[in-house]
């Protein structure tokens, strides 16, 4: 079946307010930061999930969605299982991409950096304190792996629900998070005729070069 002609016809203009230099902190952090809360004012859903890019040692791109956890100028964390595939594709390349898109806002960021795994501790603190079915789930899945039906996941469920049971649920030995320290971040804001605007920051040192791009 080809759609190519329902999908040509889908078009939106972007018509929000413009982005000039002059707009922007020279310290990109700030400006995330500035643009975060400016998302959470608006009640943009969802305002805290991001695009994950890893590349798998065969040199495959790979993208998924996880929820930004946290971040400040030492970078921008997210959790995850160890053992997942991003997990084994950080492990061989510790490069990864980030793209955040808040459609209401007609507003994009991306982060391309170098992931490091957290410390214990810091997994330890997150990790209490999240639903105890989120935290039994970390012990559920076995992230990636291939299994024969549901039946699988809600039976080690109510395994480990009983397990457990009136006790706090110790955080599983491949369970923590990943903080992605950047080297470029892209604010990306949509204009009329595809126009937009588009400014790169380029870590040079301790400074950031600031540039417009071509849309």
């Amino acid at each position: 079946m080809d759609n190519s002609a329902e999908l040509v016809a889908l078009r939106e203009e972007y018509c929000a307010h413009g982005l000039r230099r002059v707009d922007l902190d020279p310290d990109p952090f700030k400006q995330f930061g500035v643009w975060f809360t400016a998302a959470i004012e608006a009640g943009v859903r969802d305002v805290n999930a991001m695009t994950l890019a890893t590349v798998s040692p065969g040199g495959q791109p790979t993208g998924r969605v996880v929820l930004l956890k946290g971040y400040s100028h030492d970078g921008f964390i997210f959790y995850t299982n160890y053992h997942s595939e991003k997990g084994h594709h950080l492990e061989k390349n510790p490069r990864a991409g980030l793209v955040i898109l808040w459609k209401e806002l007609e507003r994009q960021i991306r982060i391309d950096g170098i992931a490091e795994k957290l410390s214990r501790d810091e997994c330890l603190r997150y990790f209490h304190s999240r639903p105890v079915g989120s935290q039994l789930g970390a012990w559920v899945s076995h992230q990636s792996e291939v299994i024969d039906a549901r039946r699988v996941l809600d039976a080690r469920m109510a395994e480990l629900t009983e397990r457990f049971a009136g006790q706090e649920i110790p955080l599983p030995p491949y369970w923590g998070g990943y903080r992605v320290k950047p080297d470029r971040f892209e604010f990306w804001q949509g204009r009329p005729n595809r126009l937009h605007d588009r400014f790169r920051y380029t870590r040079e040192s301790e400074s950031w070069r600031l540039e417009r791009l071509a849309p």
